[in-house]
């Protein structure tokens, strides 16, 4: 009679999270920055219509990397959580932390009792009366989260990324200088082809872009696209190109 198989707990926990991991790196990264008058959100990103980047409510933002099909279920039910809470009590009731926890008790549980994890990171943003009063709340494949300051990088290669808008990056920036930095950023962190040659400059198509701006009333969430998105892309030494590539896909 054969012994029935068994793996330890701390085992499950380990592979489950490579697995995670792994799928993560392979997408293509998001940079969240603030500036003076708000949050930017830069993606790397062909896709005219399956958003890495998107509004949750008046003054929060959700942005992630990793399987679209994944994220984008989390970013649905966000916005059922904002909505339903704001109508059950007062929209002032719905917060950029109360969404991060909602996030994390959900991440949590898939991570535990399912067998594949999520292959998600994802950054929940609200935007403040000013640059100091900003919040961002990273939150990982196993529900854990941490409070994120001025900026943060996700997916690909994170930690170039970081390393450069760290060494870049200044409390007030205007927002022209926050999306060369974080486009700069980018274009840091992508690898070389494999031929030895250099990397392909940034292309406004190739690129998602998004604002909270504390001017707007309300409402503070706008994509960044056309000639004014073209033109951040030229002032960070890209292309403004806005034509995607055909087979490209987001993740």
């Amino acid at each position: 009679m054969t012994s029935p198989f068994y793996t330890s707990p701390e085992q499950l926990v380990r592979d489950r999270s490579e697995y995670a991991r792994k799928g993560i790196a392979r997408g293509r990264s998001v940079v969240v920055v603030t500036y003076a008058d708000g949050i930017l959100f830069v993606a790397e990103n062909p896709s005219r219509t399956l958003h890495k980047i998107s509004e949750i409510y008046d003054r929060i933002a959700f942005a992630a990397v990793g399987r679209y099909p994944e994220f984008e279920s989390l970013r649905v039910a966000g916005v059922r959580y904002a909505d339903t809470r704001g109508y059950s009590y007062d929209r002032r009731d719905v917060s950029g932390r109360g969404l991060a926890n909602a996030f994390a008790q959900t991440l949590g549980s898939i991570f535990i009792e399912s067998n594949k994890p999520f292959e998600v990171e994802v950054v929940v943003a609200e935007l403040g009366d000013d640059d100091e009063t900003d919040q961002m709340y990273r939150l990982f494949y196993d529900g854990s989260v941490t409070d994120e300051h001025q900026f943060v990088a996700m997916g690909g290669q994170s930690e170039a990324i970081t390393t450069f808008v760290r060494e870049h990056y200044r409390s007030g920036l205007p927002l022209e200088e926050a999306a060369e930095i974080a486009l700069r950023g980018l274009a840091a962190g992508a690898p070389a082809p494999a031929t030895g040659e250099a990397p392909s400059p940034l292309s406004a198509g190739t690129l998602e872009v998004a604002v909270m701006e504390r001017t707007r009333p309300r409402r503070t969430f706008r994509r960044i696209v056309g000639p004014e998105l073209g033109a951040l892309v030229e002032r960070a030494g890209g292309s403004a190109d806005t034509t995607p590539p055909d087979s490209a896909e987001p993740a």
